[in-house]
């Protein structure tokens, strides 16, 4: 066992230079970040960009249940028919409904992958 001082040397050596690289390389990262900095507080554009989001996403019309043909959810992206599971599961409070594919699609919304003949 003459050689245990050796390996245990070149041990130390390789694990002092891989926790020295690893240092050196995590004080390049956080030098290379630039600090954000905010030019301007335009509120009136902000409120006019949000306003016309909501305009677009929301329906115009609201549709009862009894016309609907399509259904989609407040929370989601996807209409359904009414009889598929993906409608059934929705939650009352959170239906959306549609008389055309026009109007779902018009809103945002795309067909959903599991409910047959979208």
């Amino acid at each position: 066992m003459p050689r245990e001082g050796e390996i245990l040397f070149v041990v130390a050596l390789i694990s002092i230079s891989i926790i020295s690289f690893s240092l050196g390389r995590l004080s390049a990262i956080n030098d290379r970040k630039t600090p954000i900095q905010v030019l301007g507080d335009r509120p009136t554009q902000t409120a006019e960009v949000l306003s016309s989001v909501k305009e677009k996403t929301e329906p115009k019309a609201k549709i009862d249940e009894k016309n609907a043909l399509y259904v989609g959810s407040k929370n989601g992206s996807v209409y359904h028919f009414p009889w598929c599971p993906g409608a059934q599961k929705m939650k009352e409070g959170n239906k959306i409904f549609f008389s055309s594919k026009e109007e779902a699609e018009k809103a945002g919304y795309r067909p959903a992958a599991n409910c047959d003949g979208l």
